[in-house]
This record gives C-alpha cells, structure tokens and sequence, in this order.
C-alpha cells in the first residue's frame, strides 16, 4: 500500500466510511420494497441482516486490509445459522470494493444517495440532516 502523502483517494476510504453512505442508500431499498404489492418479509430480512452488517463495520472501523477478515469473523459468531448473514457479507464486501473503484459510486454515495425511493424524511432521524434529507 503506498505512504499516506501517495494514497490516491480510493486507497484511504475506510470500510466504515463506505458502510455508513452505504447505510444511508439502504433507505431507497427500503421505499422500493414497501411499494411491491408481494409479499416482501424475505426482503425485509436480508435488508435488516445488511443493516446490522452496516452498522457493526461502522462501530468496528475494521481497517481496509482487514475488512474481509472482519467480515468472515463477524459472520462466524452465528456458527451454522451464518448462511443469510455470509450471504450479505459477501454483497457488503462486493459494494465496497465497488466504491472504492468506482468514482461515480462514491460520488452518488458522497451526496447522500438520492433516490425517488428514498423515504422523504431525514435519513437516522438527526436533526442535523438537511432539509432535502441530505445528511
């Protein structure tokens, strides 16, 4: 990996860092899901597995090198049940790495992930989101 003063861009995003925009895009995810006349609870579930993979990465700040190490370790505390979770995983895994090459990506992500799906209130509820929803 090269010196922090050579690191281009991509190099220095921290998995965290890509998982809490990422968080932030689960929500047009969500309004696509509630607007399907089927019955969506399996997509409510792999939603809900990928947020809580979401929020672990952001608590844990596993460095870039070690995210996939991470990922497997936090998979392996659910033992045989680890199917759904490792499924996520490895769609966490993939986006990241997806973020990190792609500058579109990160630049959608950077301005909050619009989408006309998204719920119209304030992404995390924060008062300090915009008024557009914008975080």
């Amino acid at each position: 990996m090269a010196t922090p003063e050579q690191a281009t861009t991509a190099e220095r995003l921290r998995p965290a860092d890509v998982c809490r925009r990422l968080l932030m895009a689960l929500e047009a995810t969500e309004g696509r899901r509630r607007k399907r006349k089927r019955n969506t609870t399996t997509d409510a579930i792999g939603l809900s597995i990928k947020r809580d993979l979401f929020e672990a990465a952001i608590a844990a700040d596993p460095d870039p090198d070690d995210f996939e190490a991470w990922l497997l370790e936090y998979c392996l505390q659910f033992g045989l049940a680890s199917g759904p979770v490792r499924a996520m995983a490895l769609e966490v895994f993939d986006e990241y790495r997806l973020a990190v090459q792609a500058a579109s990506l990160r630049a959608w992500l950077d301005r909050g992930a619009p989408s006309d799906d998204a719920a119209r209130a304030p992404r995390g509820g924060s008062a300090a989101c915009a008024a557009d929803g914008v975080c």
